[in-house]
Order: structure tokens, then sequence, then C-alpha cells
């Protein structure tokens, strides 16, 4: 399995590649600055890391470009710099993990590990889920409602569908995190909240045409309400 690595320090890629080998991943370097979306496509590598000091613009624009091009492998920041205004941008360019440095090497191999699992469940399973006029492509982590259609990350996707398997009926809190984040023992059960909020904002363009939303039920967890949020008067 090959890893795509878009580098600014060769020392330290140097480190990160040598670790990654001694797993079994062989290791591909792209230098930051670099336009990585035709390597990515001649490589089909199982994951990318954007191995940075400080993630910029052009770092989330390529992140944008491969997920627009339907690489569908997971992304990952490794960066220096992890305000919460960089994590999110990471995020919703598209990344399925934001990881601090310094970082213990084993929990970027499990952590690896877990989003290569998810990607193959998704990949091995049915390319698409519909449950009334809402389809979830998998394959293209985008969902559709009517015209309308929004682009996840693959987090985003797992969550969703979820979610839809469960249409009008509460999923709790915690069932979504051990389905999710369970084998993650050092990430916290907020997690689910802060990635119910990315998918609800990307959620308002399906709403407001009368699709469904995720609501809160008191006490009992999380709901795609396919009654559509117009529909209900709410």
């Amino acid at each position: 399995m090959n890893v795509l690595i878009i580098e600014n320090d060769l020392v330290a890629g140097d480190a990160l590649a040598e670790g990654l080998t001694a797993q079994g991943f062989d290791v591909t370097f792209v230098a930051e600055g670099d336009d990585p979306v035709e390597t990515v496509k001649a490589l089909n590598p199982c994951a990318v890391l954007f191995d940075t000091v400080s993630p910029n613009p052009h770092d989330f624009e390529m992140c944008r470009a491969m997920r627009r091009n339907g690489r569908t492998e997971p992304i990952f920041f490794l960066s220096a710099r992890h305000e919460v205004a960089d994590r999110a941008n990471g995020l919703n360019a598209g990344a399925d993990d934001f990881i601090a440095k310094p970082f213990a090497f084993d929990e970027l191999i499990e952590r690896l590990r877990a989003h290569l699992m998810h990607h193959s469940i998704s990949a091995d399973s049915s390319e698409r889920r519909k449950v009334g006029q809402l389809v979830l492509d998998l394959r293209k982590r985008q969902a559709f409602f009517g015209n309308v259609h929004i682009r996840l990350t693959q987090r985003e996707v797992e969550l969703l569908a979820i979610l839809m398997d469960n249409a009008n009926h509460p999923v709790g809190r915690g069932e979504i995190y051990d389905q999710l984040w369970g084998d993650q023992g050092s990430t916290s059960l907020n997690v689910v909240d802060v990635y119910l909020g990315y998918l609800r904002t990307k959620f308002t363009d399906i709403t407001r045409v009368g699709g469904p939303f995720i609501s809160t039920v008191r006490g009992r967890g999380f709901m795609l309400d396919m009654a559509g949020y117009k529909s209900v008067g709410r």
C-alpha cells in the first residue's frame, strides 16, 4: 500500500517515511507547493498525508481538488499548528483527520489503519443509500436531494449513513461514538457533536428546499427527520 506524503521538511519527511516503511507501507513524496492532484491520480495511494509545519491555503485547495476529482482515500493533515480554525479548515476541505505535532508515531499508525478500515468497509458496501428523495453516494462522498447536492468528508458520510439507516428514529450519542470512534480510546464523546455540527451546516441547502434535517431529541440522541423542516412548520 502506497502512502503519498506532501512534505515541506525533508528531514522530518524521511523519519516519517522510515516509520511507515517499517509498518509495511510504500512511500512517495511530493514537495509542498507542487500540485499533487495528478500524482494522486497516477499513484492511486491508499492514503495522503499533508505533513506541514503550518497548513496553508494551497494545501487546503489541493485537498479540495482531490475530493472534486472523486478521490476517496483517507487524507490527513499533520501540523505543528493546530488551532481550532486550522483543524476546521482542514476538515472542511475534505480531510479525514488532523493530527497535532508532536505526536506519537504509534497513534498515527493506529488512526491511519482505522481510517483505512472504515474506507474499506464503505468501498465494500453498497455504493448508494436512499431514503425518500435523499440519496447518499458513498463512493463519491456526496448527498443528493432533488437538484441539490452536497460534498462530504469520509467521516461525515459514515455519520449520515448511520442516521439514514435509522431515519425518523433517534440514535444515541454513545451508539454513534461506538460505531465511528470506538477504536480510538483517547477521543472524547464530544467528537460526535462536532461532526454533527459539520453535517448540519452542509445540510443547510437541503433543509432550505424542504428536505430532511438533523434534529436533537432530548435525552435520546439525534435523528434524521425525513418530514422536512418546512413541512412541519419549524
